[in-house]
């Protein structure tokens, strides 16, 4: 039984809905996270949806995502579970050009969990919320049994503004496309696992948890309707994030594996453990598919930003095969990319 004094522990009392759990909110959730919409204290956020919007955005659509966060262990090289949060549902909104207007997040506990973790969870969470410029409007909180859960589970939801004139998804991919990726793939992956497992690399491996919905609008800013297609590859990797475009729009993607930038790091780990590095998980990275014509001033606009500085084409969009992925390896044969069969890395995200 630990020492610590019981207020410095989630106790099933303060997800009960009495004095501790109000204190609880006020006190962390609410001091930490504040801004003009939670602090009003409502069971429900209302935006002003027009207040601020470009006249672009205001001809556009509402975006809107949800996301559960499980990952083991809470923290890691390069992020934690509360900027993993804040970052994956800004991404996923950004996959679709959609500039985020507010966030939600709900919060599962483990009675005992100790304060000062929640502490830096909810800390972390709002210096990511800072640096995407979305605030974290409104939020729920449950406390479970010891043993119930593990520690921290967070869900996050969003919603954000899509310009007018924009149509990004899937099915809007297109013969002759070229595919870019802004940087090196499974960072995160191999940084997890090497903080879970105890692994010691010979270099480290951080993970490349980013916002990048600044990453983003630089992008369209450049190239407008140029990009078709988005997906940010979080579980399965650059591999899962392609078959979905392909089986989206009936159509083959082909990568050539080694314009495909990995970092020496993780190479040597995936290797060591037999994993493929376009199966592992990224946090920070986006694959856009864009009209070829428009590839080279899109990689500029990547690369003049912190998040793209390595961005680079990997590949193309073929009209055939049918929703298949291709690699062409370095000896000039094609592979077939499938999705990952089973969970590689289970609560990698």
């Amino acid at each position: 039984m630990s020492d610590e004094p019981a207020e410095d522990r989630i106790l099933l009392s303060h997800g009960g809905g009495g004095r501790r759990m109000h204190d609880l909110i006020r006190d962390l959730f609410r001091a930490r996270l504040s801004n003009p919409l939670l602090d009003q204290g409502d069971d429900s956020a209302v935006l002003d949806v027009g207040a601020g919007l470009a006249p672009s955005e205001a001809e556009g659509r509402l975006a809107f995502t949800t996301d559960s966060f499980v990952v083991d262990p809470l923290f890691f090289p390069g992020g934690d579970i509360g900027r993993l949060a804040i970052c994956g549902t800004v991404n996923d909104l950004a996959t679709a050009g959609a500039r985020p207007l507010a966030l939600s997040a709900s919060f599962i506990l483990e009675e005992g969990l100790p304060m000062g973790t929640l502490e830096r969870v909810v800390d972390s969470m709002r210096a990511a919320a800072d640096e995407a410029e979305v605030m974290v409007a409104t939020g729920d909180t449950k406390v479970v049994a010891r043993g119930a859960a593990d520690k921290v589970f967070i869900t996050t939801s969003g919603v954000g503004m899509v310009p007018g004139g924009l149509e990004i998804g899937g099915g809007s991919a297109g013969a002759g496309d070229t595919v870019l990726v802004t940087g090196p793939i499974g960072d995160h992956g191999v940084a997890v696992l090497s903080q879970r497992e105890g692994l010691a690399l010979e270099s480290d491996v951080e993970s490349d948890c980013a916002p990048l919905g600044g990453l983003v609008a630089a992008l369209l800013n450049a190239v407008g309707g140029g990009v078709h297609a988005m997906r940010d590859p979080t579980r399965g990797g650059l591999a899962s994030a392609l078959n979905e475009i392909a089986e989206q729009s009936g159509l083959c993607i082909e990568i050539d594996e080694e314009r495909v930038p990995v970092r020496p790091g993780v190479a040597v780990a995936c290797e060591m453990l037999g994993l493929d590095p376009l199966h592992m998980a990224c946090e920070g990275r986006m694959v856009i598919i864009i009209d070829e014509h428009a590839a080279s001033a899109a990689i500029d606009a990547l690369r003049a930003h912190p998040y793209g500085r390595d961005a680079c084409a990997i590949g193309r969009v073929l009209p055939a095969p049918a929703a298949r992925v291709h690699v062409r390896t370095a000896l000039g044969t094609r592979r077939i990319l499938d999705l990952p069969v089973g969970e590689m890395l289970p609560r990698i995200c």
